[in-house]
């Protein structure tokens, strides 16, 4: 098989791929249409009188859920006194009512690249990308996200000689209940984590379970890459039912929540609300045995939104006792090293697809690249560069199955001359050429296979490495972005164009002739919407296989079997 068909491949993919978001974005089911629905429910439940509850407490010896949760919420948020926290990661703003995470700002990440001095914020209890953490107590009297808590402080700052920062809350009650919520902040890291010290001053014992829910709308960016949808939804770490200590990664998109909501008791592993660049993610304690939920949950303001988290299972505080539970959270971009640092399989949201056994170490060697070159463009070149010289001898060996097959094209062209209608005697004669010569017409598609995944894996690497959002390069400002000048498209359909120039003496038909010319127009069209650090990536590998093409049919000429011998 020669380039030519390669690139016809590659093209049909590529439109493939369009068709699929257009197909999308065509008949996927709409936000509105799931709103009015969720609207609609929610206005039943208010007529009803319910009011806001938390998830039921898993059982603590079958596991299986007290009842089953009513998500029915208060169509105004609430607010109390505002608690402002400043680490060097994050700027994060506590409301006493409930202790809710209502504002964090991703300090060092702007917003996007027009506006470098602006944090990002991920989590923002306004619209339209309402995304707040409510976390509680659930047990009789226990005080859940409506309790008004109190602050000793409305201001925190970590000293720059600490390494953790420790937020308290109290609250108690007339029963002799006491509990302190505390969030702990650490040093150059998204890792918050939520201490509860529960002292029973009762005469009678008390069951308590704890909990964290998310609660957001579907993320509306203010630019975005056209025929590009990311996975927006629910990811969770699950334990497998036969074997011990043995979790996988499952996710579940936020629009397939409704007709398909989650509810998975078991003991460990972690959930997360997964966003293309960004995850705020809950892990429960070592062992712990909860109950991870997922659900559509309409907004305060009305709107479509959804929820998800973990309720644990029922812990007694006895008359007189104190007990202590902890979670930990990681609200941030999903940088694969501070995920694995924070929870076992955390990185598994950045989304390889079904490559992710090659896209992983890739992007361990562009990391390595990019800790040697300062640049993630500079890394995405010198790893392009250490793939083409792996796959040299490959890339060599199809061009010389190539070379052979223009070889024996003229006498091909005579067998169909001969034989051009009746096909299976034409296919016998070519069969006995093949034979008779010793050459086998599929070994220029092996090497080419063999490459196909790593190929296929660098487009998954580059496409959701968090890493590479607003990284420069040259003129680009944002590796992520399509290139806003279409210098790299321009660049690859020109390199395509030479390519095909290269392939001489290949027998084609007038309209594979016209579709040939028009296919760099189109992939460079194509291109133009891809993200740049992608097309970086396309347009080096498209000069290093011409190069690689020239050398190598230098040496074929020598031999006898390149481009002037097959033309004698």
């Amino acid at each position: 098989m020669d380039n030519i068909r390669f690139a016809l491949l590659c093209a049909l993919g590529v439109l493939c791929f369009m068709l699929f978001q257009a197909w999308q974005a065509d008949y996927a089911p709409t936000p509105e249409a799931a709103s009015q629905k969720q609207v609609a429910s929610a206005d039943s439940n208010a007529q009803g009188g319910e009011s806001a509850a938390p998830p039921a407490a898993v059982a603590p010896e079958s596991g299986q859920s007290r009842a089953q949760p009513t998500p029915t919420e208060e169509r105004s948020l609430q607010h109390a006194q505002s608690i402002h926290v400043v680490t060097d990661k994050l700027d994060v703003t506590i409301d006493t009512h409930g202790g809710d995470l209502r504002q964090i700002a991703l300090l060092g990440v702007p917003v996007s690249a027009a506006e470098p001095h602006t944090p990002l914020h991920l989590i923002d209890d306004t619209p339209p990308n309402f995304f707040i953490v409510q976390s509680g107590l659930a047990g009789d009297g226990a005080p859940d996200h409506t309790t008004v808590y109190e602050s000793p402080e409305d201001s925190y700052r970590m000293a720059s000689n600490a390494d953790v920062l420790r937020v308290p809350l109290t609250w108690s009650d007339e029963s002799g209940h006491k509990v302190t919520k505390t969030y702990v902040f650490h040093r150059d890291s998204y890792r918050i984590d939520l201490e509860y010290k529960i002292k029973n001053d009762s005469d009678a014992a008390w069951d308590v379970s704890q909990y964290v829910r998310f609660w957001r709308t579907p993320y509306q960016a203010a630019t975005g890459i056209p025929l590009n949808r990311p996975f927006l939804g629910v990811g969770w770490y699950e334990a497998a039912a036969d074997k011990e200590d043995s979790y996988h990664y499952e996710k579940r998109a936020e629009d397939k929540l409704t007709e398909d909501p989650l509810s998975l008791t078991q003991k460990g592993g972690w959930l997360a609300m997964v966003q293309h660049y960004f995850v705020g993610a809950v892990i429960p304690p070592d062992g712990a045995r909860v109950r991870y939920f997922a659900r559509d949950m309409t907004t305060p303001a009305g709107a479509d939104g959804f929820a998800s988290g973990f309720i644990s299972a029922s812990r007694t505080v006895d008359a007189q006792e104190e007990i202590d539970l902890q979670n930990t959270m990681f609200i941030g971009p999903k940088n694969a090293d501070d995920m694995a640092a924070t929870a076992t399989g955390l990185d598994l949201t950045v989304d390889y697809g079904w490559f992710t056994v090659l896209a992983k170490p890739l992007f361990w060697v562009l990391n390595k690249l990019h800790t040697v070159a300062g640049n993630w463009g500079v890394a995405i070149l010198l790893l392009t560069l250490l793939i083409q010289i792996v796959f040299y001898k490959l890339s060599e060996k199809q061009y010389r199955a190539m070379a052979r097959m223009r070889k024996f094209a003229p006498r091909m062209q005579q067998l169909k001359e001969q034989y051009g209608d009746d096909k299976q005697k034409l296919q016998s004669k070519m069969m006995e050429l093949y034979k008779k010569e010793g050459f086998n017409p599929l070994a220029g598609c092996w090497p080419m296979l063999v490459q196909m995944p790593v190929f296929i894996a660098m487009y998954w690497v580059l496409r959701g490495a968090a890493e590479l959002r607003l990284a420069p390069f040259l003129w680009l400002q944002d590796l992520t972005a399509p290139d806003p000048y279409y210098i790299l498209p321009v660049i690859f359909g020109v390199t395509m164009f030479l390519q095909q120039r290269m392939q001489t003496n290949v027998s084609m038909d007038p309209m594979q002739q016209r579709i040939m010319q028009m296919m760099p127009l189109g992939m460079a069209v194509f291109f133009a919407f891809f993200p740049a650090g992608l097309v970086l990536y396309y347009c080096f590998r498209s000069l290093l296989l011409i190069g690689q093409q020239w050398y190598i049919y230098r040496k074929l000429d020598a031999e006898g079997l390149g481009h002037s011998a097959s033309a004698k």
